[in-house]
């Protein structure tokens, strides 16, 4: 006997899936998680190894203002670019131009000058090829978020690591934290005294010789107490 389709009967109709953001478990606390999830999106804290943010296949990199100032002081954000380099699609948000100023034309309100924040804002984009995106706040971050997760997939890699430094990078990144200190400084006092160790107990007029005025900064620092 054939069974008889009944036209009325309900049937069970799929819903969406909600896309999924991945979010690094250092950002859990951020207003922007809480944000996404009044959205409706379907958030995973995870350990991402690059970057704060998977959406779609696309990386992103948040910071607010005042971090994106230090970050690029300590050169922590140099790394967070190479590393984001591991992927085709790729952002760097920066959070909060509505709250906080990026820079202005006086030099000591931030401590950077402002020509030093638009030559690094054009390094991101014409050396790193990184694009960015500047949000009024968290709100404004979260909705750029889900915006993009609506947005066709695109693959990513399935093993994007940290990048890991050799011995002489490890020792040239530590310096270039001390302030006033570039690449070019710090290559040319590991030249002159081979070891982080030996810069440190070098004299003062042995440090002035090989970078002038730089030697105060680089002596302030070390002696500084906690």
């Amino acid at each position: 006997m054939k069974e008889i389709f009944n036209i009325f009967s309900r049937r069970k109709t799929k819903l969406p899936e909600k896309p999924k953001i991945e979010i690094d478990y250092r950002e859990k606390n951020s207003l922007v998680v809480s944000e996404l999830i009044n959205l409706g999106l379907d958030v995973e804290i995870k350990e991402l190894k690059v970057a704060d943010y998977l959406v779609n296949g696309t990386a992103i990199e948040r910071k607010t203002v005042s971090d994106f100032i230090s970050s690029m002081k300590n050169r922590r954000l140099i790394r967070q670019l190479e590393e984001l380099q591991q992927y085709e699609s790729k952002l760097l948000i920066v959070e909060g131009i509505d709250e906080q100023e990026l820079y202005t034309d006086s030099e000591e309100i931030i401590g950077m000058h402002p020509n030093s924040i638009r030559g690094f804002l054009l390094s991101i984009l014409l050396n790193y090829k990184v694009p960015v995106i500047f949000t009024k706040n968290y709100m404004d971050t979260a909705k750029f978020i889900s915006v993009l997760s609506k947005k066709e997939p695109r693959e990513a890699p399935l093993n994007a690591t940290k990048k890991f430094r050799s011995r002489k990078e490890q020792a040239q990144y530590i310096l270039e934290g001390f302030p006033g200190i570039g690449p070019k400084t710090a290559k040319k006092l590991l030249k002159k005294f081979r070891t982080i160790k030996s810069i440190i107990n070098a004299a003062e007029e042995d440090l002035k010789k090989e970078i002038g005025k730089k030697a105060e900064n680089l002596l302030r620092i070390i002696e500084q107490e906690y």
